[in-house]
């Protein structure tokens, strides 16, 4: 697996990896919560999905329950949905607690048996991304969250 995560100018985290899995099975681990619940999230993070419609205009609401106890409730409207190749979702808090949200764009690129995965991250301003990347982790725990998925396709 091949990977390098950045931050990107001021208001973006970009990541890509390279999945020794075919482009259908990544995208099918992305986009059904009975796969999802198996690797999203950081290292000791448990995530359970509420409700899951990966269609334009469809809501993905779940909590990441951290390994301290703390959960985080979270709210994913897909904007742009192109199967198996790219997702496009506005990502938030899915409460008044949080006022920060982003615009995520995901593309699956076929490689013969194998799968790049870019992901872009994109904030609203400077202090978004700081914000998220400061009292959350963002940066190492999208390193993390990549790397569990990897984990996870190659038992698949």
């Amino acid at each position: 697996m091949s990977n390098s995560t950045a931050l990107v100018g001021d208001r973006e985290i970009a990541a890509v990896r390279i999945f020794d899995a075919p482009r259908d099975l990544v995208w099918k681990v992305w986009t059904r919560p009975e796969h999802v619940a198996k690797w999203w999230g950081p290292n000791g993070f448990t995530t359970t999905t509420y409700s899951m419609e990966v269609k334009p205009g469809g809501v993905w609401r779940y909590v990441m329950h951290g390994p301290d106890g703390r959960d985080y409730r979270n709210k994913v409207t897909f904007l742009q949905v192109v199967e198996p190749e790219r997702l496009v979702y506005q990502h938030g808090a899915d409460e008044d607690t949080e006022p920060v949200s982003h615009h995520v764009t995901v593309t699956f690129r076929d490689l013969g048996g194998r799968t790049q995965l870019d992901m872009r991250m994109v904030f609203a301003s400077a202090e978004a991304r700081s914000h998220v990347v400061e009292t959350y982790g963002a940066f190492e725990g999208l390193k993390q969250h990549l790397g569990r998925l990897g984990e996870y396709l190659a038992k698949a």
